[in-house]
C-alpha cells in the first residue's frame, strides 16, 4: 500500500493583497503580513507584530469605511521585492497607499504598509 503526501505551498500575488485592501478585509490581508510589519497611518506610525497589525488595519478600515482601491503604479524589483502605490477610497476621503513586499527565503511577505491623506 502506497501513501501519498501532498505539500501545500503558500503563494500569493500582489493582486491578492490589493483585493483584500479593495474590499477592506483585514483578516484576509493579514494572511500576507510578515511577522513584523511597518504601518504608517495619518496619526501614528510604528512597527507591529502580525496580530497587532491586523487589529490596527481592521480599525482603520472600519473607521474610514473602505469603498475601493485603485492601483496607480506597481513595480517588481530584482530579488523578489515588489512595490505598489495606489489610492484607497473611503467614505472619509482618499488615502495614498504604498505597499512593500519582500522575499524572505522562498516566500514573499507584506512588510510595509502606508496610508497617507491626500
Amino acid at each position: 500500500m502506497k501513501s501519498i503526501v501532498g505539500l501545500a505551498v503558500l503563494t500569493f500575488s500582489l493582486d491578492d493583497i490589493t483585493t483584500a485592501i479593495r474590499v477592506g478585509n483585514a483578516g484576509e490581508l493579514s494572511r500576507y503580513l510578515d511577522s513584523r510589519v511597518d504601518i504608517s497611518l495619518p496619526d501614528k506610525s510604528d512597527t507591529y507584530s502580525k496580530i497587532q497589525a491586523e487589529m490596527i488595519i481592521r480599525d482603520f478600515f472600519t473607521t474610514n469605511g473602505v469603498q475601493n482601491f485603485l492601483i496607480k503604479h506597481k513595480e517588481i524589483n530584482g530579488g523578489g521585492s515588489e512595490f505598489c502605490v495606489g489610492v484607497l477610497q473611503t467614505r472619509n476621503g482618499d488615502y495614498r497607499t504604498t505597499l512593500f513586499i519582500r522575499q524572505k527565503g522562498d516566500k514573499q511577505f507584506l512588510q510595509e504598509l502606508r496610508f497617507q491623506t491626500q
